[in-house]
């Protein structure tokens, strides 16, 4: 399983993203048009799940997520739900 950050262009659209099925799981809004989510499939097949389920002038962005980011002002339950899937980042 694997975790993806998306940025969409239009905040209004993760409801839709939300509501929608896909091959994802639990996507949760982190913030103003920034979802995280799950899913078993690769960042292409999400991608391009999203692009056809997003209006064409909808900006787009998804990055598969290795490892917890640092995160600060998101929505709440964002950081709970990221520390109960991802590692802490490797330290050198």
């Amino acid at each position: 399983m694997g975790i993806c950050l998306v940025w969409l262009g239009d905040a209004a659209q993760a409801d839709v993203v939300v509501a929608s099925p896909g091959p994802w799981r639990r996507p949760i809004e982190a913030g103003s048009g920034l979802l995280v989510l799950e899913t078993d499939e690769t960042i292409s097949r999400v991608y391009h799940e999203l692009k056809w389920l997003l209006p064409d002038d909808c900006a787009l962005l998804v990055a598969p997520l290795e490892s917890r980011p640092k995160a600060r002002g998101v929505t709440r339950g964002t950081v709970r739900w990221l520390r109960e899937r991802l590692p802490l980042p490797d330290r050198e």
